[in-house]
């Protein structure tokens, strides 16, 4: 699939936020290892590609259902044809996960309406990115401290 075949897109138009993706992957690798801003980028857009593949196959399982939308089911569905396999139990474990963290979220409503303050919040976020960080290092928790982390034990 090219990148022109988005629907009523071009190339430019579709991307994924650098800033949030340059702290993935700045997060996921040790403190001494560098990525060169050109390596960051292609890793950008091998992301963007593989959304619009994966993206693609799931409209085609859900097509193949007659269905009009792509339920996650689909979306595992592709993942298997595409040769992802091995992922589908880690994709769906991270689902449930987001299920899971999102039910008192307020577009879910059911929000209890507790607060969280800036610090539980980043806190938790933390929290959140180790755990993806050992999901992605196969259970191995290699522990990073950030800035922000170090602004809050000072």
């Amino acid at each position: 699939m090219e990148s022109m075949d988005i629907v009523g897109k071009s190339k430019e138009d579709v991307t994924l936020p650098k800033a949030t993706m340059f702290k993935i992957i700045k997060e996921m690798l040790p403190q001494d290892v560098r990525v060169a801003r050109d390596a960051q980028d292609l890793l950008v857009e091998c992301c963007v590609e593989f959304i619009n593949l994966v993206s693609s196959e799931s409209n085609e399982v859900c097509s193949k259902e007659d269905k009009r939308t792509i339920a996650p089911e689909h979306v595992l569905k592709a993942l298997e044809v595409l040769g992802f396999g091995d992922y589908i139990e880690d994709v769906y474990a991270a689902y449930e996960q987001h299920k899971l963290e999102t039910m008192d979220s307020p577009k879910a409503g059911k929000w209890s309406g507790e607060k969280m303050t800036e610090e539980e919040a980043l806190a938790e976020q933390q929290r959140m990115f180790a755990e993806a960080r050992a999901r992605m290092n196969g259970g191995v928790n290699i522990t990073k401290h950030s800035d922000s982390d170090r602004s809050l034990e000072s």
